[in-house]
């Protein structure tokens, strides 16, 4: 059976229930399944992005040809 044949059988089978306790059930499983990549970051990558933040909003950037300078 294709993924798209079984969407629409999980699909049909939602909107064929009527128990509210099983649809509440249903809902917060897709809602836990969703990711947040933030989430998926190591430690040291999100410090790394909130110091970034930090230094943007304390007036502290460089141009985009200084960084390629700096990378090169």
């Amino acid at each position: 059976m294709d993924i798209q044949t079984t969407k629409l059988e999980l699909l049909k089978a939602i909107l064929d229930n009527e128990n509210s306790e099983f649809i509440q059930r249903v809902s917060d499983f897709v809602k836990k399944e969703k990711n947040d990549f933030w989430n998926e970051l190591s430690l040291s990558e999100q410090k790394e992005i909130k110091k970034g933040i930090e230094d943007l909003d304390n007036g502290k950037r460089i141009s985009y040809d200084s960084f390629l300078k700096k990378i090169s």
